[in-house]
Formats: structure tokens, C-alpha cells, sequence
């Protein structure tokens, strides 16, 4: 479906044609519809689908015209990272659509305090927040939230996962009992539908894709030994020497430091971002590796949902992920917007299982390389190991999705 079938204004319009996007992706056309209609929604749609299009296209739509100076819409993100990536979009729709905005989070100084604080205080027509920075402004009792008419909660499972949910319980109480709530979330567990249940009146449901990586994205895998990374990973640089934007997933800080360091040391240049930076030092490398002058960027899984950079070529896992979840997030920063990538992940003997529920959640399996001479002796696959022991399907029974084993 063309954007121009989806009853938005012709200023919007033109900015969608201006910004070189023509087609809506699925969520965005079955989303769009819903949010403009003024229903409640709760929709589930994988990293990488467009689901920020498709709630920001819509809000901006409704701001045309709007002359008051007050918060319309509230957006609450789990990291600040993510908070940044949706108030950029907005502000690049905002050249044809007038609309303010502004990221509230933490760890900025006295002057990004003052610049929320006057936000939120005075109005602003859409605030993108993450849960405690907000509730610190909240309790303070200059925050207007009187005219807020939506509610928007971004990876709300990711939120739940990070211990979020009485913040945002907090926060509701706060705003007018009427008003538009909306839900986007990755994976749709029980806690999901327990607290979508809980906020939202009569809901939407909108499934997409659940816990699938894009088909563009190039799986693979190889079996080895840790010592053994830091070699393959230089081999498979060396093998890419066109790609220019590429990143390596690893599951500690201190490992993010380490892999850096080795990289640097055999002379391909890296930069490092953790939770252990402050925010400037975090946002100067996600700009260097935005506009391509970073070329190798080394992360926590705490930035798999919120780095948000067009054609990455490659992921690399250095570890699998403890959490079967966090593989697709990871993966699915590269092949976004119907582009290709790939993604390769290094598994040891001891991580063998994590792989097999990945395959699982995934309902596929992971095709399995030998390692490129030059590494040495590795681990051998056992007959069978890699392959899923069975499909995890999910099924819709009375508007509630259940798990179903295919033996």
C-alpha cells in the first residue's frame, strides 16, 4: 500500500515523498489506520519493521493545524538511546509538520535539566521519555500533562524487562483518564497483555512477525573456541573490506573494552559504547558511526534496540545472547527497511543450547560454517546438536497467544 492510501495531509505527505519513501511497511499500514480512528492499540511488530513511522506519522497528522502551546503526546522509551533515535525522526518529518518535541532522559547536565524542565512545565507537543527521568521531573509538581490525549509506550517489553512497570504506573496517574494509548512491543509475553489489560480500553491487536528476524538477514554460525574469536572476527573483517558499517554484540563491558583493544591492536579501528560512557561520550561514537567515520562499533546487548543506523552491513555476536529475544534485537539492526545484511555469531561448546532455543524461537536453523583455515583445530558440531528439537508455533484462542509444540 502507498502512503497516499492512508487518508494523511498533504504536508505530510510531502515530507514521506521528500524523505524517499513511497510504500508503507505491514505495520505501518495496518497501524495507521487504527491510531488515526482514535482507537487503543497493542501491537507487536520485530526490531527493524518501521513501528516508529507508524505511530509518529500518525500523531504528527493529528498536530496539523494545532495551535496551543501544550503536551499532546507522551512517549515512554526504555533508554535514552532509543528516546534520541524517535525525537530525530520526528524532527525530520517536522520541516513540512509543524510539531515541537523534545528527549527527556538522564545524564546530560544542568542545561538539558532546565531545557526539560521549560518542556514540560510550558508545552511542547510531544515529549519522548524514559520512564525515571521522568518521574524525577513528575515529582518536582511543575509538570503539565493536563492536555495529554495519547499515550504511547514503546518496547514495552523491554520496559517490564528492566523493572519499569511501577514507574509506569506512576506516570499514568498522572495523566487525564481520556486519552489514547498505545502499545508496540517486540515479543508479546503474559506480562504484556497483563498490563495492556490494565491501561487500555478495548485494544486493537495488531501481530506481526513474532520473534522473527527479517528474511534479508543472512544467518550464519561457527563453532569454536573463546580464544578463538578475536582470529575469526579479523578474518572476517579482513574478507569484508567494502562493508563500512559494522556491529560486534558481546555480553559484558569489560569484554567490549577487551575486543576494542585487539581490534585496534591488529589494525582495525573500533570504538567501544556501553552504559559505562557518560551520554556525551555515547552519543560523539553513535554519531561517528552514524555518518560511517566509525567504521567497527563494539556494544551491550543494553544497545541492541537503541542504536538506530541505516545500512549496517554486519552484526557479529561474540557471545549468544542469554536471552533467546535479545538475538533477533541484536540481529535486527542490520537489513533494515527491506535492505540486506549479515549477521554471524560465535558459539562455544558451552553455549550449544543457547543456540538450539534460539533456533526455536526462530523456527529455523542456523546454518553452521567451518571456520577459514588459519584458525586451528575447532569444535565439531555432534550429529544433530545444532538442529531445533521441535517448532515453537504461536496460535490465537480467544485473543490471548499460546505456545504449540509440533513433534
Amino acid at each position: 500500500m502507498k502512503f497516499t492510501e492512508l487518508k494523511l495531509g498533504e504536508k505530510l505527505l510531502e515530507a514521506i515523498s521528500y524523505m524517499g519513501f513511497e510504500n508503507a511497511m505491514p505495520i505501518q499500514e495496518k497501524v495507521i489506520p487504527i491510531i488515526l480512528e482514535n482507537k487503543d492499540l497493542i501491537a507487536c511488530s520485530q526490531t527493524g519493521s518501521g513501528k516508529t513511522a507508524a505511530f509518529v506519522l500518525p500523531i504528527l497528522n493529528k498536530l496539523i493545524g494545532k495551535k496551543e502551546v501544550n503536551v499532546d503526546t507522551l512517549v515512554i522509551v526504555p533508554t535514552r538511546e532509543l528516546a534520541m533515535q524517535i525525537e530525530q525522526e520526528i524532527q525530520g518529518f517536522s520541516y513540512f509538520v509543524s510539531a515541537g518535541s523534545i528527549a527527556v532522559y538522564g545524564g546530560g547536565d544542568g542545561g538539558d535539566w532546565d531545557l526539560q524542565k521549560d518542556a514540560l512545565k510550558n508545552g511542547t507537543d510531544i515529549i519522548i521519555a524514559t520512564p525515571g527521568r521522568l518521574l524525577s521531573h513528575l515529582k518536582l509538581g511543575y509538570v503539565n500533562f493536563k492536555n495529554i490525549k495519547h499515550l504511547i509506550l514503546d518496547e514495552a517489553d523491554r520496559m517490564l524487562d528492566m523493572g519499569f512497570i511501577d514507574d509506569i504506573d506512576t506516570i499514568i496517574s498522572y495523566l487525564p483518564k481520556k486519552h489514547q494509548t498505545l502499545m508496540f512491543s517486540a515479543t508479546m509475553p503474559k506480562s504484556i497483555r497483563q498490563l495492556a489489560h490494565k491501561i487500555l480500553h478495548n485494544p486493537v491487536e495488531i501481530s506481526l512477525a513474532i520473534s522473527k528476524p527479517v528474511e534479508s538477514v543472512d544467518q550464519k554460525a561457527y563453532l569454536i573456541f573463546e580464544a578463538q574469536k578475536v582470529n575469526l572476527i579479523k578474518h572476517l573483517l579482513a574478507e569484508r573490506k567494502n562493508y563500512d558499517s559494522i556491529i560486534i554484540f558481546t555480553s559484558t563491558k569489560k569484554k567490549v573494552s577487551d575486543i576494542v583493544g585487539s581490534l585496534n591492536k591488529y589494525g582495525f579501528p573500533s570504538r567501544g559504547i556501553s552504559s559505562n560512557l557518560d551520554q556525551d561520550s555515547r552519543e560523539e561514537v553513535l554519531m561517528g558511526f552514524r555518518s560511517k567515520r566509525i567504521r567497527i562499533l563494539v556494544a551491550t546487548d543494553v544497545m541492541s534496540r537503541g542504536i538506530d543506523v541505516k545500512e549496517i552491513n554486519m552484526v557479529i555476536n561474540y557471545d549468544v545472547p542469554n536471552d533467546t529475544e535479545d538475538y533477533v534485537h541484536r540481529i535486527g539492526r542490520t537489513a533494515r527497511v527491506n535492505a540486506k545484511g549479515e549477521a554471524i555469531t560465535l558459539v562455544t561448546q558451552k553455549e550449544v543450547p543457547k543456540i538450539r532455543e534460539i533456533e526455536q524461537l526462530i523456527e529455523a536453523s542456523i546454518p553452521k560454517l567451518q571456520p577459514p583455515d588459519g584458525i586451528g583445530q575447532v569444535p565439531k558440531w555432534k550429529e544433530g546438536e545444532h538442529k531445533p528439537k521441535n517448532k515453537r508455533r504461536f496460535y490465537k484462542t480467544k485473543g490471548k497467544f499460546k505456545k504449540k509444540n509440533n513433534k
